[in-house]
């Protein structure tokens, strides 16, 4: 569940998008890249999992009070790995739009 709070539709951004990310126990995205853009990721709490790499072949866990960085163009498949607890993420990104920079990348998918 994504809770936009700084992007262009909200406030009228014109380089960065801010918001809150929460991942229900077990839940996980599609896999996916944002074209031409940088991420920054500040977990709050809960552990968020991330396989990412060209063919999802690199993983790591995030917990509560760590950075994470992510390059444009990168694949990646966020996850909770929690059976119980959300995970709840602060996420920003150099697109000032919330969605439109979302590359799904189905062939990558089933992978993990």
């Amino acid at each position: 569940m994504y809770a936009p709070a700084i992007s262009a539709e909200t406030v009228g951004a014109q380089a960065i998008h801010m918001q809150l990310l929460t991942i229900p126990p077990g839940g996980r995205a599609k896999a996916h890249k944002h074209a031409s853009h940088e991420t920054a990721i500040y977990m709050l709490s809960g552990v968020g999992g991330m396989w990412y790499g060209d063919q999802l072949e690199q993983h790591v866990l995030l917990g509560p009070t760590e950075f994470l960085y992510i390059p444009a163009d990168m694949p990646h498949l966020p996850y909770n790995p929690s059976a119980t607890e959300n995970a709840i993420a602060v996420i920003a990104r150099t697109d000032p739009n919330e969605q439109e920079s979302v590359v799904l990348l189905p062939h990558l998918d089933a992978l993990h």
